[in-house]
């Protein structure tokens, strides 16, 4: 999947590109939850002066296959360390294996 320039610069872009890249997700939905924290004046600060600082993720991935839900956020947060120390706050996170969403 080829992700547009302009959307690479985006912290939200530079999230999807790596998730992507790295764990080929078999789904993948981030959701830029920033707004909600918009009142925040340490926020307008964060995020590169972008304001994208808060994100939910939800992505299922066969590489999470034998990995307890802490070993599965630390992937990620491993992956998205550049995007934490230039101002991604926060991030939750739903992980699953494509077998996990047979299950109901």
């Amino acid at each position: 999947m080829t992700t547009p320039l302009s959307n690479v610069a985006s912290v939200e872009g530079a999230i999807r590109q790596k998730l992507t890249s790295s764990l080929e997700p078999s789904e993948l939905t981030i959701t830029n939850d920033s707004w909600k924290h918009r009142h925040h004046v340490a926020m307008r600060e964060q995020g590169g002066g972008s304001g994208e600082t808060h994100f939910s993720v939800q992505i299922v991935s066969e590489a999470f296959k034998g990995k307890n839900t802490m070993q599965r956020h630390r992937m990620i947060y491993s992956l998205l360390s550049d995007e934490f120390s230039k101002g991604l706050h926060a991030l939750s996170l739903k992980t699953k294996t494509p077998d996990e969403t047979q299950t109901v």
